[in-house]
């Protein structure tokens, strides 16, 4: 085991104690503001392009088209009550410690892409970021998040492949803090 993937599991088990009476509170909010499961699992592309199913809060209505949230033609009507809250603070993306403890996710890495978006998928692989374990945030995350085309958010994606470092990932992992704080470059 390298020390990235230790770093990983010490911090997502700390984490998932500390959060566990917030992660019950959003649990109850979600089922409470709308129909539905509390969580939305969705197929994601992991290292080497595999697919896992990765968890988040609920923040849209059962039915939405299962796209990239850009992709919608309106976004903020497939919201429920809370999910403008959930996403702008963050919280939807707490039931994604379970990946880091399986290992299909770290803490730092690029953003698993939604298995249906070939172009983000294509670029990786060309860019070899493919063989990177994605990440709860990354270096494209914290330089425009989705508001940044995907050629760009590949360049970022390719720049972490060869600057990656558990110093590199400590200041991506505070930058992340400081704009979910700000709630900087969160849409919808």
């Amino acid at each position: 085991m390298n020390f990235k993937r230790l770093f990983d599991l010490v911090s997502a088990v700390l984490l998932a104690i500390v959060l566990l009476i917030p992660i019950a509170l959003v649990a109850v909010a979600v089922r409470l503001t709308s129909s539905g499961p509390a969580l939305y699992w969705s197929d994601r592309v992991g290292r080497n392009n595999a697919l896992f199913k990765m968890p988040k809060f609920r923040s849209m209505r059962v039915g939405t088209p299962a796209v990239a949230t850009h992709l919608l033609a309106d976004p903020a009507s497939y919201l429920t009550p809370i999910g403008s809250f959930l996403r702008k603070s963050s919280l939807d993306e707490l039931p994604q410690l379970w990946n880091i403890l399986k290992g299909d996710m770290s803490f730092v890495g690029p953003r698993p892409a939604l298995y249906n978006q070939h172009d983000l998928i294509s670029l990786r692989t060309e860019q070899g970021v493919h063989t990177l374990v994605p990440g709860l945030t990354g270096w494209a995350q914290i330089n425009g998040r989705d508001e940044i085309p995907i050629p760009q958010k590949v360049a970022l994606d390719s720049e972490y492949l060869a600057r990656q470092s558990f110093g590199f990932d400590l200041r991506i992992l505070l930058l992340t803090a400081f704009k979910v704080l700000n709630r900087a470059n969160v849409t919808h």
